[in-house]
């Protein structure tokens, strides 16, 4: 249940190279959950993409003069590993470039993309909160050649837990740091 905002100055890009750049980035983004964006249904009907059109953009106070593109895409905790959301962050800036038609050391200094992760049980949809297992379970269940049920629910626990052991860890890691510095300070 991706959602993407997405924010293009009017007139930053040609309208068909906006509308392929919009259905690429929806197709990105459901790779990068680990699903077939030509096959899943459900995928597709679930990832929302959300166009903003500020009426300006401004860089140290300045209306820029070249058009910035920033990009949001949220999915629920646990769905993100640094190298996916590395490679995320990649093919998202490389389909701007494409689209814009410049060369990519000019145009990607003037695109900004924030992986975002939900936290799990913050994710709400149909008056309800769907957390990850059954998120997974939902999407998986759509996807050609695989059935929906508790394989697909699996893989939704197991992102869930690899999410917050790696985030266990980082906050162990910083404690420890804290502290050794706190006793050589000694």
């Amino acid at each position: 249940m991706p959602m993407i905002d997405v924010t293009i100055p009017e007139g930053a890009l040609k309208p068909e190279a906006e509308t392929r750049l919009l259905k690429e980035l929806t197709d990105i983004l459901i790779r990068a959950e680990g699903f077939d964006p030509d096959s899943n249904k459900v995928a597709q009907s679930v990832t929302w993409l959300f166009l903003h059109r500020p009426a300006a953009i401004h860089v140290a106070g300045v209306r820029s003069d070249k058009p910035r593109y920033r990009i949001v895409p949220t999915v629920p905790e646990g769905q993100y590993t640094d190298a996916a959301r590395a490679a995320l962050v990649q093919e998202v800036t490389d389909a701007v470039v494409r689209a814009d038609g410049g060369k990519f050391e000019e145009v990607s200094a003037r695109v900004w993309v924030f992986p975002m992760e939900m936290p799990d049980g913050q994710w709400g949809s149909r008056g309800g909160i769907r957390r990850l297992p059954e998120i997974q379970a939902m999407l998986g269940g759509g996807e050609s050649g695989r059935h929906a049920g508790q394989d697909d629910h699996k893989v939704g626990q197991e992102r869930l837990a690899r999410r917050r052991r790696a985030k266990a860890l980082q906050l162990l890691e910083g404690a420890l740091d804290v502290a050794q510095k706190g006793a050589a300070a000694d």
